[in-house]
């Protein structure tokens, strides 16, 4: 009896099955729809697959889509109904810098496990919708930069695991609700049409926040009315405040003398330095007709850092380094002294000396970890760097054999050192010019309108050219690193050839010069910034990746959560969202070479390995990149040839 009643669910059993699975072909459909009704660019989708999983920006699980990323690819016009409802389990949807128009769709309200909406940079408008206050799971929401008008609703305290709202550069308006998440750590309302004062549970937020408004209270200036004196009865003193505000005529005179008697100091103060200095006469240089001896060097930046301008001050190289010089401001730059010459290396043509140095026009390049950079210009002969040194504290025997050292490294990938000056209070260092600058300078330099984008060809030819100096300074022996590798010490030629510079100087200083020179880029295990093992080098080389791939500095203290480090940040996006959030917006428009950004990610996340031990040589890293670039070459050769099919695609 029993199996004749299994043999009459048997049917039941089948019809139900169907349903108890996610309709596969649904999801499929919902997505060509999806393609099909926003204009602009085509989706790079290869529909000829039937696992729609494959098809780019599509990530499932368990034949599920739980994520679709579909950034900056020229989407327009709008979101229709009846998609999103067929991809009930999207976790995370990315439509970013596209021109979508028009409102949200309501069936977006069906994806109730969306824990990442990214919808900044579109045209999207109307108000922001209440079916997003019933997604439970929402962690990062990003309305920014869109045309969404009206209040900006009290229910989003319902979304109690939020961390990140960004509702800036739109047009609500209104007050600010009393918004209390607990979770929440990143918000930005600017640039809106908001008034009043600032919530007091968002008041830890930089003001930055807030600007463009008409808002008052912390972090912006006080509200009219705070900070007056409370009478008994509770009430806004404003007379009492106003008489506390006026100051005697007494108090009045004596600020005036007071302020006459200490010009006068300052001043009297000012002709006696002058001529004290006018007194001084200098027998090693002529620095008669310099115009300011105490001019100042500008700014506290690397070195590489500062964007070439390509002006002269009209300063000689002794005037600025004078200038740089505190106590007494003498320079020990004695050119009459026949033991004291500039020291040229192997072949280096020797086309100037070091009178004709001290007599060229410099320009203060910066401060570095080891010194200040100065650009000099002779007059007949190359435009060389020259480094001025400090905290030397071995003997000039010691300096000499560890100089001589770096002199001897001749690699195309390297900044070859030309020549050195040595004596008891200058050391000086005399490089080959790099016009372009650094990448430090290249990438976060210029976000103006001008900016030339840096393309994948671009940044992978400066890892893979940065790779090989590296590699070349390792080959020398198993105790020779570099010891400061970071993205201002990677100088570009005109054509964007990478030349690593700085390396083999942290012996030569001393203890006070090297605590914060490699902030961002340390490997965890260094204690001793002077003692920098080969596999601290990768380590830094891989930060040094991350950085040319997502355009954000290791040195910023705010990346997705305060104080949190570059390698960990990537970690963590890629673990919560998906790898193309990772990327600089720059990289994100060259979609054929997808692959091969997410193999240069997964290397510099290899070499900043938390342990030694678990990151790859300087030999495996370069040749990982060389792969990589032969086959988005290669990829590049393929469209060429075959046009018709990318565009049935």
């Amino acid at each position: 009896m029993l199996p004749h009643k299994l043999t009459l669910l048997l049917p039941i059993f089948l019809i139900l099955l169907p349903l108890a699975r996610p309709d596969l072909a649904s999801e499929r459909t919902a997505l060509l729809a999806l393609r099909s009704s926003v204009g602009g660019r085509t989706l790079l989708w290869n529909i000829t697959l039937q696992n729609h999983c494959k098809w780019a920006g599509v990530q499932c699980d368990h034949d599920q889509v739980v994520e679709l990323h579909l950034p900056g690819v020229g989407l327009s016009g709008r979101l229709p109904n009846g998609i999103f409802g067929n991809l009930t389990h999207l976790q995370t949807l990315s439509l970013r810098f596209n021109a979508l128009t028009g409102s949200l769709p309501s069936d977006l309200a069906s994806c109730v496990h969306l824990r990442n909406l990214y919808l900044q940079r579109n045209l999207l408008s109307g108000e922001i919708p209440e079916f997003l206050f019933s997604l439970p799971d929402m962690v990062r929401l990003n309305l920014g930069h869109n045309n969404f008008s009206g209040a900006i609703p009290l229910e989003f305290n319902k979304l109690a695991r939020l961390r990140t709202l960004y509702l800036e550069n739109n047009q609500l308006s209104g007050s600010i609700p009393g918004l209390n998440l607990e979770n929440l750590e990143q918000f930005n309302v600017s640039n809106n049409l908001l008034n009043g004062s600032v919530p007091v549970k968002l008041q830890t937020f930089s003001e930055d926040s807030f600007l463009g408004n008409s808002l008052c209270g912390k972090p912006l200036k006080l509200c009219p009315g705070e900070g007056a004196a409370i009478s008994p009865s509770g009430e806004i003193d404003n007379n009492n405040r106003g008489k506390k505000k006026k100051l005697s005529g007494g108090a009045i005179a004596g600020i005036v003398v007071g302020s006459v008697v200490f010009l006068l100091l300052v001043l009297f103060a000012l002709i006696l330095l002058c001529r004290k200095k006018s007194s001084k006469k200098s027998s090693s240089v002529d620095i008669a007709t310099m115009k300011h001896p105490e001019t100042e060097i500008p700014g506290d930046k690397p070195v590489s850092d500062v964007e070439n301008s390509g002006q002269s001050n009209g300063y000689s190289v002794a005037a600025v380094a004078a200038a740089a010089m505190t106590g007494n401001g003498r320079t020990e730059l004695n050119s009459n002294d026949g033991s004291k010459k500039l020291a040229f290396f192997g072949n280096s043509p020797k086309v100037f000396d070091l009178e004709d140095l001290l007599r060229a026009s410099a320009e203060v390049l910066g401060k570095g970890t080891f010194g200040t950079a100065y650009k000099a210009v002779l007059e007949a002969g190359p435009v060389v760097a020259v480094k001025r040194l400090k905290d030397v504290t071995i003997s000039e025997k010691e300096f000499k054999e560890k100089i001589e050292l770096v002199g001897a490294m001749d690699h195309e990938n390297l900044v070859p050192l030309r020549a050195y000056y040595f004596s008891r209070d200058e050391k000086l260092l005399v490089y080959d010019y790099m016009p372009t600058g650094s990448l430090s300078a290249l990438l976060h330099g210029n976000k103006g309108a001008g900016r030339t984008p840096l393309n994948w060809e671009i940044r992978s030819g400066i890892a893979l050219g940065a790779a090989q100096g590296i590699e070349y300074l390792h080959s020398q022996g198993p105790n020779v690193s570099h010891g400061n590798i970071k993205s201002s010490n990677i100088l570009l030629t005109k054509s964007y050839d990478a030349r690593v510079s700085d390396f083999g100087l942290a012996h030569l200083v001393g203890p006070s010069s090297t605590p914060n020179r490699v902030a961002g880029y340390r490997a965890p295990e260094v204690t001793d910034p002077r003692k920098v093992s080969q596999k601290a080098d990768v380590y830094s080389f891989g930060v040094l990746l991350l950085e040319l791939l997502t355009g954000k500095a290791p040195t910023h203290s705010l990346l997705n959560e305060e104080g949190v480090d570059l390698p960990r940040w990537v970690q963590s996006v890629v673990r919560e969202e998906w790898t193309s959030e990772v990327f600089d917006l720059e990289l994100l428009r060259y979609q054929n070479v997808e692959e091969e950004m997410v193999q240069l990610l997964q290397l510099a996340v290899d070499c900043a390995a938390q342990y030694p031990d678990k990151r790859p040589s300087m030999p495996e890293v370069r040749q990982r990149i060389e792969e990589l670039r032969r086959s988005s070459l290669k990829e590049d050769q393929d469209q060429i040839q075959q046009p018709d099919l990318i565009n049935i695609m």
